[in-house]
């Protein structure tokens, strides 16, 4: 099995004060099983959410998952590369020693958003269901200092309709 590099500590990333910080992301669909005609009628498909540092790339998989009205669990994964789609992963657990697979960079439970080091303008990307590959780039849009009182992850806004999770699914 091969060895997992430990994720980056929790507070690299942290403000002034040492509290966490506020991340706004947006996240894009780029692909999966969508019919021609509902990418015609949703030619942008976009979900801002607002996370905390302390938070976990896990909850912002639940954030996603919840923003895009999806309601079947299926793996996924982060990538943290130069570019979308590349680089370094973050997995769930039970993804990890995969023998065909490059080493884990993390798993998503463990991994704090502020560990990566985002900044304004850096995109990444995440993979959901490994079989019908549901393709997300997602773009850091602003990291404040202040956390204003609240639930997060957060949903702020929303472009086009969700997809059915299943060509099978009425649109």
């Amino acid at each position: 099995m091969a060895k997992q590099k430990k994720s980056a500590s929790r507070s690299n990333q942290t403000s002034e004060q040492g509290k966490p910080q506020l991340y706004t992301l947006a996240v894009f669909l780029l692909s999966g099983p969508i019919t021609e005609a509902f990418g015609k009628k949703n030619p942008e498909i976009s979900r801002t959410i607002q996370i905390r540092g302390d938070q976990t790339l896990e909850d912002l998989h639940n954030a996603i998952f919840n923003a895009y009205d999806r309601f079947d669990a299926h793996m996924y994964e982060f990538q943290l590369g130069k570019r979308a789609m590349e680089g370094p992963r973050y997995v769930l657990p039970e993804a990890v020693g995969d023998a065909d697979e490059e080493p884990a960079a993390g798993l998503v439970n463990e991994t704090t958003i502020e560990s990566l080091g985002l900044k304004k303008d850096r995109c990444f990307g995440y993979w959901f269901d490994f079989g019908d590959d549901w393709w997300h780039q997602i773009e850091v849009e602003a990291v404040e200092p202040n956390v204003p009182a609240g639930q997060y992850p957060k949903i702020t806004k929303r472009v086009g309709k969700s997809p059915p999770q299943y060509l099978d699914t009425d649109e």
